[in-house]
């Protein structure tokens, strides 16, 4: 596991959607091999809960996750499997 990548992943989602539960989980390990993962870059599992994300749609929550976590899309993160949830969900 990468802690510096996963401690960035949660500072930066953190700040863009102070969270009411976040995890991010380091699945890099079980895509060894794999064509992305020969660069360097991680594959990543993220669960968020926030109210930032109600009344809006899957694909907007999806693209507001990527937009909060920018640079790492293009040097850090291969793969990024995203739960957003909005609070007004639960």
């Amino acid at each position: 596991m990468n802690t510096r990548r996963v401690d960035r992943i949660y500072a930066l989602l953190e700040a863009a959607f102070e969270p009411e539960s976040l995890d991010v989980e380091d699945d890099s390990a079980r895509h060894a091999g794999h064509e992305g993962a020969k660069s360097g870059m991680g594959h990543f599992n993220v669960t968020i809960v926030s109210e930032h994300f109600n009344g809006m749609r899957m694909l907007a929550r999806h693209r507001a996750v990527y937009a909060a976590l920018d640079d790492m899309m293009k040097t850090d993160i291969h793969a990024l499997a995203i739960e957003a949830v909005a609070s007004d969900e639960l």
